[in-house]
């Protein structure tokens, strides 16, 4: 049976001074409510763009909220989800002792992130009978986590079983290679065709950085950042809902071996 009020949804995203970034993250928002009306989601940024976190949140308590489960829209479990965004919501529960605030896991990897990927690059126009003769440089924004940076090299594996010629990782800061240099090496393995998808949600500086690579280098295709595609929707909604049917979890407790 459904809940009379299911947890506020919170997006937290990033913030840009780019304003092309807050409009993509209202308009996956604006997905989210399509796909499940009844559901009150609410979008809140770390940096840059209004209403940050904290704002959010002490909107929400005032409001007499009681239940939210946050959820970063980050693609990798790096230091913004490990470290600043806990930190956040730690600050606002001491502030706010009756709001409940739960986070939520980050949304890659998942298959429906491959989907996203891979429907920018029909878009941008290959067709599924292009994978056997292109070659896919995966260019997210990079991190200097071992761990973010290890998951994007198993994606790029993983996507390659589904038929591309070849897939490599490229980085747009703090990692190696460029996108450029990710499409370069692949012209000079004979690939025939190159495509550059961007594992990045919405535009901004990194975003317009990989897209200078895939000029740069030559790529014959640049598909669109992931933004508010319907698998990137779903696939929110899936965390939201895998967080609030979680058990919580005894952090004070060993478990039994």
């Amino acid at each position: 049976m459904a809940h009379p009020h299911p947890p506020v949804l919170l997006v937290i995203a990033h913030g840009s001074r780019d304003p092309r970034h807050a409009a993509t993250v209202h308009a996956l928002a604006g997905r989210l409510r399509s796909l499940r009306p009844g559901l009150r989601v609410e979008t809140g940024f770390l940096d840059f763009n209004a209403p940050s976190v904290p704002q959010l949140l002490d909107r929400l308590a005032r409001e007499d909220v009681r239940d939210v489960i946050a959820l970063p829209l980050l693609l990798t479990r790096a230091f913004h989800a490990k470290a600043d965004i806990p930190a956040v919501l730690r600050e606002a529960s001491a502030r706010h002792p009756l709001l409940r605030i739960r986070q939520a896991e980050v949304l890659g990897p998942s298959p429906l992130l491959t989907d996203a990927l891979e429907r920018r690059l029909y878009e941008a126009g290959l067709t599924p009978a292009d994978k056997g003769s292109t070659g896919v440089v995966l260019a997210s924004a990079g991190s200097s986590d071992p761990e973010a940076i290890a998951v994007i090299a198993e994606i790029a594996r993983e996507w390659r079983h589904t038929g591309w010629c070849a897939v490599r990782p490229a980085f747009a800061s703090a990692s190696l290679p460029r996108t450029e240099d990710a499409v370069r090496a692949l012209r000079a393995e004979g690939v025939r065709r190159v495509a550059v998808a961007p594992y990045v949600i919405a535009p901004g500086r990194l975003p317009d950085r990989i897209a200078a690579g895939a000029r740069e280098g030559g790529a014959e295709v640049l598909a669109g950042v992931l933004g508010a595609a319907p698998e990137l929707a779903r696939l929110l909604l899936r965390r939201y809902d895998e967080r609030a049917s979680a058990p919580e979890r005894l952090t004070t407790l060993a478990r039994p071996a």
